[in-house]
This record gives structure tokens, C-alpha cells and sequence, in this order.
């Protein structure tokens, strides 16, 4: 911890928005694993020299890669991590509308022909 609220402050803020790359669904704040610790530390020297948090945020995904941001940007290569809640959304309510469609439009399968009537009575033995 920092002896300054306002920087422990800061500190705390960017790390909350760094994954854990041991737990991968925590932030480094959150996380126990040393990783982190590290991680932790690491931050808090950037915020002690002076960098803004952008700037330790740059150093660290510089260093391990857009996974280690919680919210990755809006990029290319993020563009269908963005979009798949919404093209799931988007087929389950095709899929929903079309399973709609065909319950209302079928009014049940066709009445059976006498010549069936009669061969379903044979079968089953009834007259």
C-alpha cells in the first residue's frame, strides 16, 4: 500500500481494471495469487514515477497482452467477443419466431385415409 490516499487510490482503480492471468476472472486487486502481487506492486511503481494511468495500463498490456485487460477495447480483433451477446440474442429470437411460425401454421397432421383406417384396424386388432 501506498503512503498516499490519492495515489493508493489511483493504484487501486487501474488495478482493478488488470485480470489476474493465474485466476483470469479476478482483477489483480482482487486475486491471491502471487502473479498478481507482483502485478500489484509493479503498478504502484508506475503510479510512484509519475505515469498516468493510461500510461501503466499501456505498460502492462505491452508486457502480457490485451487478454490482461477486463474490458479489452473495441479493436478488430474484439469485435466478435462484442458482438456474440448479441448475434445470440439475435438467433434465439429468429429461432423462437420461426418455431412460432410453424407450431401456429400447422394445423396437425392430415386426417388418415379410409384405406389407413382400415389397415390400422388390422394391425391392432381392434374392429
Amino acid at each position: 500500500m501506498l503512503r498516499d490516499p490519492r495515489l493508493e487510490a489511483r493504484a487501486e482503480t487501474i488495478g482493478s481494471q488488470l485480470r489476474c492471468l493465474v485466476c483470469q476472472n479476478e482483477s489483480i486487486e482482487e486475486s491471491q495469487a502471487p502473479l498478481a502481487h507482483d502485478l500489484r506492486q509493479v503498478v504502484r511503481e508506475r503510479v510512484v514515477a509519475g505515469d498516468t494511468d493510461q500510461q501503466v495500463i499501456d505498460w502492462v498490456v505491452a508486457r502480457y497482452g490485451t487478454f490482461v485487460r477486463l474490458r479489452p477495447p473495441l479493436m478488430a480483433s474484439t469485435v466478435l467477443l462484442y458482438a456474440t451477446p448479441l448475434l445470440g440474442l439475435l438467433i434465439g429470437g429468429i429461432a423462437a419466431w420461426w418455431g412460432r411460425r410453424r407450431a401456429v401454421s400447422g394445423a396437425g397432421p392430415a386426417p388418415l385415409t379410409a384405406g389407413e383406417q382400415a389397415k390400422l384396424r388390422e394391425l391392432t386388432g381392434k374392429i
